[in-house]
């Protein structure tokens, strides 16, 4: 077993710093929001607990998703990536990212195990998506929220990004996502075409 896993195990095995459900609506600040906004042509979002959509900024919008398209519930990362044909067709290596996500979803699954809003969620991740049904058996977990994330976007073309996760110092179960665009391919330059309503359709 990696670091991960065996952490993973001992918590599982412990029990006891499992936390209690917690009611379903989370609330952010209206400060982080606003960050999150003012990080231009870097796409970035926070998510909660659950991974829900908590705040989101217009590069996320055109570069990944809008979350705003998904129904009352489903405003969620997971759901978004394994539900969502659209942000799945662009991304060029979906498999490798989906599972690595699913991983260090399992990690933060670990600390709510018995919440009613994280079974609702997997049943219905199980329901929608045989690759999420299939690889949730497999008991992969990962910490790292690091990495590289190429995109084939429609209308501009290829996009790159390193991304990182960083927890919410007030709110520990938040966390910010963030998508740097990097050199390669004028990422930037795209995004600002994207956000700017100039690139080509």
């Amino acid at each position: 077993m990696n670091a991960a896993e065996r952490s993973h195990l001992m918590l599982l095995g412990r029990g006891e710093e499992v936390s209690p459900a917690t009611p379903r609506t989370e609330t952010l600040e209206p400060t982080v929001a606003q960050l999150v906004e003012n990080l231009g042509n870097s796409p970035a979002c926070i998510l909660g607990r659950r991974w829900d959509f908590l705040a989101w900024n217009r590069a996320f919008t055109v570069c990944f998703c809008d979350p705003m398209k998904y129904p009352e519930g489903r405003r969620n990362h997971l759901w978004s990536i394994f539900t969502d044909p659209v942000r799945r067709a662009c991304v060029t290596d979906w498999e490798s990212g989906a599972r690595a996500a699913l991983a260090r979803f399992r990690a933060d699954n670990a600390r709510h195990l018995g919440d009613p809003d994280f079974e609702e969620l997997i049943e219905a991740l199980r329901e929608a998506s045989e690759e999420f049904r299939c690889w949730w058996k497999r008991h992969e977990v990962a910490r790292s929220g690091t990495g590289r994330k190429e995109l084939n976007h429609k209308a501009v073309g290829k996009l790159w990004f390193e991304h990182a996760v960083f927890k919410l110092e007030e709110s520990p179960e938040q966390r910010l996502v963030l998508y740097s665009p990097l050199p390669r391919a004028n990422t930037a330059a795209k995004v600002e075409q994207l956000l700017t309503g100039t690139a080509r359709t």
